[in-house]
């Protein structure tokens, strides 16, 4: 494709009046003004760079890209979800890529709700019409055609893909920017070449900051198992059971429901009578690393942080706090942008780090800091600030992201996941086709490691979230003896954060050797991943000299892994 090619749509207001621009990209761009805005256009080989240039505090409402793209037959649109969460895979004409489900659209109330982890209020979906943050490829066989942003910081970059006019568009999300001066408002490179080629050479031209460097984590997170209801003594428990995984189990998490309130973050005494710092000096002392989840930006709804300082939340234009998403019957999100914020979180991070002596972080519901456009921000510039503000906060210690636009988070976090939620059941529950794209369930999760595998090593360590190998349990995990060895060898192939919420100790012997063959890193190398019908997905990859084929059914869970001649 050549990036110079392009028509520019501009729209922006001034003194309340609304003014709608159509250039032609190259030589129409030279010298070209209105009196208020001028535009620049870098473009070298496979570069394009576009500057809004303006002479007053406009509000700049539109920023498009536009290009003539025809879609071959067969071609796949890799579409990366909004953030670690929503479903991300390739799609091709006919596909669907499906936003908040109708029911949710229809009930003002439940599109609140389940409207708020995702994009549905300010991107489109329709008919052949599919769209990706940050970053897309074109896939024809083993030819990809990848264009990538460089600079989220003005707002979320968003490729659409309108296979039925043959349509390329480079959307830059800046609802709620204020700017006077120069805008970059879009860093596009292009890549052609084989699937890792690409992306080798798009993020080894990304501008990230250098993090710590994890390259495989394998352990316990105590979430799936118990959710809320964990305490000290389970927490100990579920610590000496991780022993029969050997020197193979490097980090142990503590997971949500240690705190008395989200948002308040005391720790519940009931639960944890002697503090957090005693377990902590546990795991040390069991050579782990001690992992412990936050979600920094959130405050559920019956948190005392809300009723002390309800000036925190942030709000709509008519002064209402907005709600953040579903988890614990609801929550708000407290707006960093507050000095007072600031210091409410800086010193949480002092307290984990050093007061209870914690490594690493699992930061969840990061979203929810830009939920919303505000002081003339988009919510891209946001999301990179709040980013850049948790990684001071955490100097030099591990942070494992969660429920995070990707782009915002290169270069700041260690690890990530790529996906939604694993589900204690196989099979979806009903309310997955009622919600929207960041739903619970293990076959988006799966699908997810699958089609986000290139970010893995990259920018971060992959954590395609659990898998579950327990019998029993306080929740029982209702996976066939085969679902549970697939999800633990998806995980494996796709993933470098590899955790389970299950009692180890419980473990019959055959459980645990399998534990620890999925504990060991996958030294095989993918070189195809695709759908090959509705459910199953089906990869090729090598290893140690031989060619395999695996495919999978992501509903029944059947799955076959043979050696091609």
């Amino acid at each position: 494709m050549k990036l110079k090619e392009f028509t520019l749509k501009l729209a922006y207001k001034l003194d309340g009046k609304e003014t709608s621009l159509i250039i032609d990209g190259g030589e129409a761009l030279k010298g070209y003004t209105d009196g208020v805005v001028s535009v620049k256009e870098e473009c070298e080989e496979g570069r394009l760079r576009v500057t809004l240039v303006s002479q007053k505090r406009i509000e700049l409402t539109l920023a498009e890209l536009i290009y003539d793209r025809y879609f071959e037959k067969g071609e796949a649109f890799f579409a990366n979800g909004f953030q670690s969460w929503t479903v991300s895979r390739e799609y091709r004409h006919g596909e669907q890529q499906k936003g908040l489900s109708a029911i949710c659209r229809a009930i003002p109330i439940a599109r609140k709700f389940a409207g708020a982890s995702g994009d549905y209020h300010f991107t489109q979906y329709g008919r052949d019409l599919y769209h990706s943050f940050t970053y897309t490829y074109l896939r024809n066989g083993d030819k990809v055609d990848l264009l990538g942003s460089l600079n989220e910081r003005t707002g979320y970059t968003v490729f659409y893909a309108d296979m039925r006019e043959n349509i390329l568009a480079v959307v830059k999300d800046v609802e709620g920017l204020q700017t006077e001066g120069e805008y970059e408002l879009f860093d596009i490179v292009e890549f052609l070449g084989g699937y890792d080629s690409v992306f080798d050479s798009y993020f080894a031209a990304y501008p990230l900051k250098k993090t710590g460097g994890v390259t495989h984590l394998a352990g316990y997170t105590s979430w799936y198992n118990y959710y809320q209801g964990i305490d000290e003594k389970i927490i100990l428990r579920d610590l000496e059971g991780l022993r029969r995984a050997e020197d193979l189990a490097d980090i142990f998490q503590i997971d949500d429901g240690f705190e008395t309130k989200v948002g308040d973050w005391t720790i519940d005494s009931e639960k944890f009578p002697n503090g957090l710092e005693p377990v902590v000096d546990k795991i040390h002392a069991q050579g782990l690393k001690a992992g412990l989840w936050l979600a920094p930006f959130a405050a559920e709804f019956k948190a005392e942080i809300i009723k002390q300082h309800p000036e925190w939340l942030i709000r709509d234009k008519k002064g209402k706090p907005i709600i953040s998403g579903m988890a614990w019957m609801g929550f708000y999100a407290l707006d960093f942008e507050l000095d007072e914020v600031k210091d409410y979180i800086r010193a949480l991070f002092k307290r984990v780090f050093e007061e209870w002596g914690f490594d690493m972080v699992k930061l969840d519901f990061l979203y929810s800091a830009a939920i919303y456009p505000r002081n003339g921000k988009t919510r891209g510039q946001l999301m990179c600030e709040a980013m850049e503000f948790l990684r001071e906060c955490c100097g030099d210690k591990l942070i494992l992201g969660c429920g995070v636009p990707l782009g915002p988070s290169f270069g700041i976090v260690d690890a990530c996941r790529i996906g939604c939620d694993a589900e204690n059941s196989f099979k979806d529950k009903f309310y997955v086709k009622l919600t929207n794209q960041e739903i619970i369930s293990t076959r988006n999760s799966m699908n997810n490691a699958v089609f986000r595998r290139h970010l893995d090593g990259r920018i971060f360590a992959n954590d395609p979230d659990v898998f579950f190998l327990r019998e029993g349990g306080v929740k029982p995990a209702k996976y066939t003896l085969e679902q549970k060895k697939l999800l633990a060898k998806v995980n494996n192939m796709f993933g470098s954060v590899l955790f389970v919420s299950d009692d180890i100790g419980e473990y019959p012997e055959e459980m645990v050797e399998l534990l620890k063959q999925t504990y060991v890193p996958f030294e095989g190398n993918i070189t195809c991943a695709e759908y090959v019908g509705a459910d199953v997905i089906a990869i090729n990859y090598t290893l140690k000299g031989e060619k395999h084929r695996f495919s999978f059914d992501s509903r029944s869970g059947a799955y076959e892994d043979s050696v091609l001649k």
